[in-house]
């Protein structure tokens, strides 16, 4: 997400969309309901009762979900920048320290069923995260509050445990989404695919055994807050493949198809423009990383995990398998956030099997090394799979590893991954917020988004709370540089690629370049037909 202060000037040329191919024109619905593709799934499993329930939710499938019915106290903008108030008419904080934030309530906030929603309702909302704690990792974005006092009908104060500049991004999220008491248990999760809440649209989920087929969003009658809607309702259609997806937008069956593309469908549609659909490319800050249970296995093992990161070739997997679409990547944070340094790069250099088999050898590590690497078949697209063979015969090539592919359902392959069962497995990342913190504070902080048992005393105990104090971010670069050698140095997690985003579209449908923003929200109010 590019913001104004917490993303740096580097990000700033990422806001112009891309235009890259157009037709004529086309209409999936006859009822005047935008219809929008995906192929995220929503699924509900043993280990997942509850996908849309705000206080365990932590996917940016289901945050899209979320972020269509649940409001927040603030918003980012339509173009980015500072956060915004959204259910609030003002937030402050209200001293120099960043230490305590104020929000006042719109007035004549309501939930979509018309119960007036007070300051007592915010409290409940943040507190229930906190104390639900899903191991799913959301209540982390919430951790640093200390305390949150309600002044009034329509006050909120939040004392902080420490300084914290990012704490306006964090009320942004979903985790931070208003709830109604008489909808949601302030002590368990609610199970099920329905949401309810106070935002622009209402929803009405399609369920097909375990999982939802389609989600329709309805205009909220009651909904008051920053957002403008350009249309009265929008269908969101889950896809169980990008093939399936494409052949129904060229068919007319879906007005636009976004999350997530295949890097073939990306290539066909601008090398050959289809009749009647553009195909656009929008910001994106999505990076692609190998994890490590730092207590499990080979990955045990530190210069195991060094010799990985001194083999791996980024540049034949980003272009290899994902063409124009990927970058290498040599940091958590992304090179088009300023405060990224190359890290990787500077420490190990080009990929080499002999520096590789050196690192290996004087830690007393016989090679080949035995490794199975995990990664999700169903959540990041098709070309996973062929990234992680790619992978696969990049390790084998040196002799230095004997190393096996696993693919899962993310239905599965989650669970799995926050009980310890991978030593590796691959993850994406798209930032709730974009600010440096969010590349690093999930994966280091306590209560991380891996879960993960790697500890760094010096990231966490003293860089990461150093560099929340900088209400001016770049003065926290070199915190953040400090950081990113410190993860090239230990490798708890080895940074691979980072990517662009696309959508396309049926012509006639206006609004498609704000419809995706760098973060991969899906904002489907500023979607609409005719002229913008």
């Amino acid at each position: 997400m590019n913001r104004k202060t917490l993303v740096l000037p580097a990000v700033l040329g990422l806001l112009a969309p891309v235009l890259v191919a157009c037709g004529s024109t086309g209409s999936a619905s006859g009822d005047g309901t935008i219809v929008v593709g995906t192929t995220d799934r929503f699924t509900a499993t043993r280990d997942a009762s509850a996908p849309f329930d705000p206080a365990f939710a932590y996917d940016t499938g289901v945050w899209n979900v979320l972020r269509q019915t649940v409001q927040t106290l603030m918003h980012v903008p339509r173009g980015g920048g500072v956060p915004v108030p959204e259910a609030a008419s003002q937030c402050t904080f209200t001293d120099r320290t960043s230490e305590s934030y104020r929000c006042t309530l719109r007035s004549d906030l309501a939930f979509s069923d018309g119960t007036p929603i007070t300051a007592e309702d915010v409290k409940f909302s943040i507190e229930r995260a906190l104390a639900i704690d899903s191991d799913n990792g959301a209540a982390g974005l919430l951790s640093g509050i200390d305390t949150i006092e309600t002044k009034g009908e329509d006050e909120v104060v939040f004392q902080l445990k420490g300084p914290d500049a990012t704490f306006p991004y964090k009320l942004s999220t979903p985790v931070a989404g208003i709830l109604s008491k008489d909808t949601y248990d302030g002590n368990k999760l609610r199970d099920g695919f329905q949401v309810d809440g106070s935002g622009p649209y209402t929803m009405r989920p399609t369920v097909s055994g375990d999982h939802v087929t389609k989600v329709v969003f309805t205009k909220n009658d009651h909904y008051k807050g920053d957002i403008k809607l350009r249309n009265e309702r929008v269908e969101l259609r889950s896809f169980d493949s990008a093939e399936a997806m494409g052949e129904a937008l060229k068919a007319g069956e879906i007005d636009m198809m976004t999350r997530t593309m295949s890097p073939e469908q990306i290539k066909d549609l601008t090398d050959k423009p289809a009749q009647g659909i553009e195909i656009t490319e929008v910001p994106g800050l999505e990076i692609r990383y190998l994890g490590f249970n730092t207590k499990a296995g080979s990955a045990k093992d530190k210069a195991v995990r060094q010799a990985m990161a001194a083999v791996v070739d980024r540049g034949q997997i980003a272009g290899g398998v994902y063409g124009s679409t990927a970058t290498p990547l040599y940091s958590l944070i992304p090179s088009s956030i300023a405060t990224h340094t190359n890290s990787f790069l500077n420490k190990y250099g080009e990929p080499s099997r002999t520096k590789a088999g050196e690192i290996l050898k004087d830690a007393g590590v016989t090679a080949p090394v035995s490794l199975t690497l995990h990664y999700t078949t169903d959540h990041y697209g098709s070309g996973t799979k062929a990234e992680f063979e790619a992978l696969r015969d990049q390790l084998n090539a040196t002799g230095l590893f004997q190393a096996r592919i696993e693919g899962a359902k993310w239905s599965e392959f989650r669970p799995a991954q926050k009980r310890g069962d991978y030593p590796v497995y691959g993850l994406g990342w798209f930032p709730d917020f974009p600010d440096p913190d969010n590349y690093v504070a999930p994966f280091l902080d306590a209560d991380n988004f891996l879960g993960t048992s790697y500890v760094s005393d010096t990231a966490r105990g003293r860089l990461i709370p150093e560099s929340r104090r900088a209400a001016d971010r770049t003065a926290a670069t070199p915190a953040f540089e400090q950081i990113q050698d410190i993860v090239a140095d230990d490798v708890p997690v080895l940074p691979l690629w980072q990517g662009k985003q696309y959508v396309a579209a049926r012509d006639g449908l206006t609004g498609v370049e704000w419809a995706l923003n760098t973060s991969s929200d899906l904002q489907l109010w500023e979607l609409g037909r005719g002229n913008a």
